[in-house]
């Protein structure tokens, strides 16, 4: 049975200060309350003892000394802290695509998806204390700037933590993050590869070779992936009914849309909603694999 606790009550989350856009907090989400979709960033630092926090339908054991990115739009909920935690919340748009060397923090890929060990915990333990605190300080555009260049101080220094797998100069990686930021934005429209391949100026046998090199899965696996991904946020953290998440995603028809999740989770979106919000020592099913 997971260590997370499930309520009936939608789960509040934090939002910075609209004068900075950034601040802090202890989580992101209420301890042991229902599953909420993220408004913004989070960047929670375990200090003591561990964490039990789930992301997307994924469960991370946060040990101490270890730090957290969650990122916009993603299904989060926590378990009790049972000691202490920090977290630092940042709006997106704060930073330009270019403007961190290596890093785009509003691209869904980055450092820290994943529970990450600090050498030097005590060193971001003490940024995000000073970043609290001038957060909570008096507005103006001196303390907003000074914010913002110390968020962006910790953000390279997660970077320089845990650098890119692929090489910046690799031709499919490079590829791919073109496909992911449009992917992004046309998933809801489209679900079709022809499309992306049209819009990026490449072939869809391009974009499958990037998607196979990076993912280990098609073009076409990686779309439908990102499709079922935003179905079962929304079925597990919303209260729209089953057809209007269909059409959310782009579906006409709620039967074409239940044939789509049950063939990607293999469950039926009522049964997915019904087994998530029970709590079930199933689990969750994910995203198919390669071979299905």
């Amino acid at each position: 049975m997971s260590a997370l606790i499930q309520h009936t009550e939608p789960a509040p989350t934090r939002l910075p200060p609209d004068w900075s856009g950034i601040g802090g907090c202890v989580l992101p989400v209420a301890p042991g309350a229902a599953t909420a979709l993220l408004d913004g960033h989070a960047l929670v630092l375990t200090v003591t003892d561990s964490l039990v926090a789930e992301v997307d339908f994924t469960e991370h054991r946060c040990g101490p000394g270890t730090v957290l990115w969650i990122r916009p739009g993603q299904a989060v909920r926590c378990g009790e802290p049972p000691g202490e935690t920090a977290t630092i919340l940042f709006r997106s748009g704060l930073f330009g695509p270019e403007e961190l060397p290596g890093l785009a923090p509003d691209d869904p890929a980055g450092p820290a998806a994943r529970p990450l060990a600090l050498p030097a915990p005590d060193v971001l333990r003490a940024a995000f204390a000073h970043l609290t605190a001038d957060a909570a300080g008096t507005p103006d555009p001196i303390a907003a700037a000074l914010l913002r260049h110390q968020l962006a101080a910790v953000l390279l220094r997660l970077r320089a933590l845990e650098p890119p797998v692929d090489p910046a100069g690799h031709v499919e990686g490079r590829t791919f993050e073109r496909f992911q930021r449009r992917l992004e934005e046309g998933y809801p429209h489209t679900r079709r590869v022809e499309d992306y391949a049209a819009e990026l100026g490449c072939s869809v046998r391009t974009l499958t070779r990037a998607s196979l090199a990076l993912t280990g899965r098609t073009a076409k696996q990686v779309v439908d992936d990102r499709v079922a991904l935003q179905a079962r946020r929304l079925l597990a953290a919303t209260p729209l009914s089953v057809a209007e998440v269909g059409r959310i995603l782009g579906f006409g028809e709620p039967t074409n849309f239940g044939r789509f999740f049950h063939r990607e989770t293999g469950l039926s979106p009522g049964q997915f909603r019904g087994r998530y919000a029970a709590g079930s020592d199933g689990g969750i099913p994910g995203q198919r694999r390669p071979t299905d």
